[in-house]
Formats: C-alpha cells, structure tokens, sequence
C-alpha cells in the first residue's frame, strides 16, 4: 500500500472534491485535469520505507535528490566551525520527506524568513526561508537545514528541542522542489561525488573517520 506524508493530506482530498465536483458538473472532458493533480499529489506526498544501512560510522543523507555541493566550508551562524557541507536539490519529482542523518538529540530548530529564489542557485541557502535543526551526536554537532526553493512554500519540521533522532528517521518535509543543507564534522569522509543522485535514510554520504 502507498504510504503517504500526513502533510499531502489536505493537498489530496482538495484534489478528489475538485475531481468529484467537475464530474458532477459532468463536463466529462475537463475531468481529465482534476485527475492528473490528484494523480500527481499522491506522486510527490508518497513516503515509502527506506532500507537503513547499518554501521555506526555511517551517515546517510537526509534528502532524496541530487548533489549539488560538496565543499569545506566555515559555518558561522550555529556551528561557528569548520565542516564539510553536502547540499541536496530535491525536484517536483523526488519524494520530499527529510530524515536524520545521524543518531543524535535534537539541540535546536531555529526557522528562518526569507526569500523564495530557485533552490539550486547558491544565494538561496542564505536568502530563501530555511529552518535549521542542529543535531548532537557522538561524533560532534551536525546541522541540518531545509530549504524553501521558488515553488517550495512550505517547511515542515516535525521535532523539537530535546527530541532523539535516529539514523534515517523522518522528522519533516518540504512542500514542492527544494533544496537540504547538511553540515558535517570537519574530519569525516565524503561518499558523494557532485551531481549523484541519492536517497533519504537510504544512500551513504559519508563515513565517521575511525
């Protein structure tokens, strides 16, 4: 059975009363595009199961899509260090359910207002409405932050400070093409190359230096 993100429930029932209501209408041809919005929200507010890999040095990554950064960088708004960020672009396409990347206890979530620009351009880290979730784990401080790209108008983060996550648990969404920012310690080993295409929970992004 197809599992779906309580978020697209609101976005799915609109779209079977708008279906229901153009039949009742009976304009039996402009059914056509009622049915394609409700086929496509079932689409993109889909949340299937994802097989975590095991291994405590393992992070995944917390966004399905494509790898659209991975550099060193210094943080200087939460982490105030040096970390390798790996950015994520999620199309329409992509299943937009968040998880964690690591075990770890929820620090902070801290929302962000701010602009709506294309998710892929590099300004719209900083610009665009984001929420940062900053993580504690054994391994060090990890931030997270989501995105809102030029469609995406909507961030939700399902937890709250003192919360615990583990590894490739889901803890949000993001409504419509967006973009994951995940900032991670300084010392780790990088799994992903540029213009990868990975999974939430699922594909490893980097490993813990033993």
């Amino acid at each position: 059975m197809l599992k779906i993100a309580p978020e697209g429930w609101p976005f799915i029932i609109g779209s079977m009363v708008l279906t229901v209501a153009v039949i009742l209408i009976g304009r039996n041809w402009t059914v056509v595009f009622p049915i394609v919005l409700l086929l496509f929200m079932l689409f993109f507010f889909r949340d299937p199961e994802r097989e975590i890999p095991a291994g405590a040095d393992l992070i995944v990554s917390p966004a399905d899509g494509r790898v659209i950064v991975v550099k060193e960088v210094f943080e200087p708004s939460h982490l105030k260090a040096r970390a390798k960020q790996i950015s994520i672009f999620m199309s329409p396409f992509n299943v937009h359910v968040n998880r964690s990347p690591l075990n770890g206890k929820v620090v902070d979530v801290i929302p962000k207002k701010g602009r709506f620009k294309a998710a892929y351009k590099d300004e719209a880290a900083s610009s665009n409405e984001n929420t940062v979730m900053l993580l504690e784990t054994d391994h060090g401080k990890v931030m997270v932050r989501q995105v809102a790209g030029f469609v995406a108008r909507r961030i939700v983060c399902r937890v709250s400070k003192g919360d615990e996550l583990l590894r490739g648990q889901r803890y949000g969404i993001i409504k419509f093409s967006s973009r994951v920012d995940v900032f991670l310690p300084i010392d780790v080993e990088v799994a992903v190359s540029l213009d990868d295409h990975i999974k939430a929970g699922e594909s490893i992004i980097a490993r813990i230096k033993k």
